[in-house]
């Protein structure tokens, strides 16, 4: 199949399937005659899985290594320590999101408990405050051993 068609049936631009190629993530295609490139059926399932690994998170470099295109077969133990460390990446990445969020809404909570009458400053420095004992406390909850 010629490119334009395996653009449409993937939904991405001929441009990205190029790019693609030229940065060794998908099969490289030689020429017909005609100038023309012509690409199996297996390109569209090798374009689908980097842009679902793109989705999870993956780079580029990731993915080169984990796509079986430039070896006979899946490097089954890389594959899989790959996935695991990507897992482990999201937990680490969600654990700051939740302590990030919980500064927020900290801050937020700050904002909209001001005592009547307090100046925005001082509340500023109220709200700081409480922040920076939050944190000693979590970080006090945090040592080993407690």
């Amino acid at each position: 199949m010629r490119i334009g068609e395996l653009a449409k049936i993937t939904g991405l631009a001929p441009s990205r399937i190029r790019f693609y190629e030229a940065s060794g993530l998908a099969l490289s295609v030689a020429r017909k005659a005609n100038g023309y490139r012509d690409y199996s059926a297996e390109a569209v399932w090798v374009l689908e899985m980097i842009v679902n690994a793109q989705a999870a998170g993956f780079s580029l470099d990731e993915i080169r290594q984990l796509l079986p295109v430039r070896t006979n077969g899946w490097r089954h133990d890389e594959l899989l320590e790959g996935l695991q460390r990507k897992v482990q990446e999201i937990e680490a990445l969600q654990q700051r999101l939740a302590r990030n969020r919980e500064q927020l809404l900290l801050v937020i909570d700050g904002i909209q408990s001001k005592p009547e009458g307090m100046p925005c400053a001082d509340n500023s420095q109220r709200v700081l405050e409480r922040l920076r004992e939050e944190m000693a406390a979590n970080k006090a909850g945090a040592a080993p051993g407690k």
